[in-house]
């Protein structure tokens, strides 16, 4: 990786680790401010990585990666708004805090509605960060779960026939076996064997079950 020289070098066994674990990324023009925040952010526990422009950034960016960015706003080249834009662009949603010694209220709306978790400003208390990081990092843990179960969902719903999916879309609508019998023009018999396999493909617990289901599918 393509890093600055005040950031530890990566050995590529340790790639598939880090790969799970999340990272910090700080973006700044500054090496003083670039070496303080990742000390902060290794004095609790986590990993820092540290970049000096958005550009060298985002070339290097892996989108599975878990974790957070800390950005600054005002940056030679690219700067943190734009970074924003190029990263939702790109499908990611990890979490952006953006710390700068330049704040206003027009900006910090425009961070904010670029998807920005926090606008901080310059000098900003090492807890407040430390928080700040905390709670970044848990939605974006929190945001890939729901997109690792949504995915779970989607391949269980493709594995259904054009069928069971029919008799999945009544039974989540209430309806009985008898009834969706007489909807699709089906034995009783039928409709039992596929509802059957709509709760056993779906793993389901019970109707209820496979109803929440649903409506995280949605």
């Amino acid at each position: 990786m393509n890093m600055i020289a005040d950031t530890n070098a990566i050995s590529i066994e340790d790639r598939a680790q880090e790969s799970l674990s999340p990272t910090v990324f700080i973006i700044d023009d500054d090496p003083a401010i670039r070496k303080s925040l990742a000390w902060l952010v290794e004095s609790v526990g986590l990993a820092a990585e540290t970049y000096e422009s958005a550009s060298a950034f985002i070339s290097e960016f892996d989108i599975e990666r878990p974790g957070c960015l800390i950005c600054d706003i005002r940056m030679p080249g690219m700067g943190g708004l734009e970074l924003q834009e190029r990263l939702r662009a790109s499908g990611s949603q990890i979490p952006v805090i953006i710390l700068t010694g330049y704040g206003d209220v027009s900006t910090a709306v425009r961070a904010m509605k670029a998807g920005a978790t926090d606008f901080l400003e310059k000098p900003v208390g090492d807890q407040v960060l430390v928080d700040q990081i905390q709670r970044a990092i848990a939605r974006d843990a929190a945001c890939r779960a729901g997109r690792g179960e949504q995915l779970k969902l989607g391949e269980r719903i493709s594995r259904l026939t054009h069928r069971e999916q029919e008799v999945m879309t009544h039974v989540i609508e209430g309806l009985s076996s008898r009834q969706i019998a007489g909807q699709l023009g089906v034995s009783f018999k039928t409709v039992e064997a596929h509802r059957a396999k709509v709760m056993r493909k779906m793993q389901a617990k019970s109707v209820p079950h496979l109803i929440r289901m649903s409506l995280h599918h949605v």
